[in-house]
């Protein structure tokens, strides 16, 4: 399940990127598929740990170009271990929302990306994310969990102020939304609730199927209930120009 549209960050042989907070690793697969030379970069040592073993299976499948690269490290999103300019791309996906410290997170993001490179944020959209808000304390108060809901105008501003130029916004995943709510109005450990179990059903039926029945009503419904908003973002400079 992808929330960034990874061809409109040109992600293909040979582009150096990295997944901040890349947790379970499903956007660094997608990089690394595409032939990147792509770091998976996250706080969970077990995350990585696990990631890091899909990496070595992907590759041991022929999943891969042969040219691909891939690792898992992990570390801290507000002192990324790595020198200014160094990635063609750089991914933040479903993590600000987590950071009380968002501004320093964003500036280690930009110092790290390459004049004339792309990067894409994602984040809970401002709306849905205030009904499971409003619904469920639980949801939000947990340890590890949300602690801000951002406006896509707040976070762009945010962005911008950082030294980066928005290029284009997109929202995704709006079957999930009413998942959401509904867990919230049971309760989000509720997991044996009936229509818990059965939306739950679906959706990893359309995952696993993608029907293009559902393709083609979530993306009619995207722009009106996606849970995710994507700001995709370019940061000035020579090697843009040239």
């Amino acid at each position: 399940m992808l929330t960034v549209d990874f061809d409109r960050l040109g992600v293909g042989a040979g582009t150096k990127a990295i997944d901040i907070g890349a947790g379970q690793g499903r956007h660094s697969y997608e990089m690394f598929r595409r032939g990147a030379d792509v770091i998976a970069f996250d706080m969970s040592e077990s995350d990585m740990t696990d990631v890091g073993g899909m990496f070595d299976a992907m590759m041991a499948e022929g999943q891969v170009p042969a040219s691909a690269k891939a690792r898992a490290e992990v570390g801290d999103a507000l002192h990324l271990p790595y020198a200014d300019n160094s990635f063609d791309v750089v991914l933040m996906s479903e993590i600000l929302e987590h950071i009380p410290s968002d501004d320093a997170a964003i500036a280690e993001m930009v110092r790290v990306l390459k004049p004339g490179g792309l990067a894409a944020v994602t984040v809970p959209r401002y709306w849905p994310e205030k009904v499971c808000w409003a619904l469920s304390t639980p949801y939000h108060e947990v340890e590890g969990g949300h602690v801000r809901i951002y406006k896509a105008s707040e976070l762009a501003g945010k962005l911008e102020e950082a030294g980066l130029e928005v290029t284009g916004t997109d929202h995704a995943h709006a079957l999930h939304s009413p998942y959401w709510w509904l867990k919230c109005a049971v309760g989000v450990e509720n997991d044996g609730n009936p229509l818990v179990k059965a939306y739950h059903k679906l959706l990893v039926w359309d995952m696993m199927s993608a029907p293009a029945l559902t393709r083609k009503g979530e993306q009619l419904l995207n722009p009106v209930i996606g849970k995710s908003v994507a700001l995709y973002l370019r940061k000035p400079g020579a090697a843009e120009a040239a």
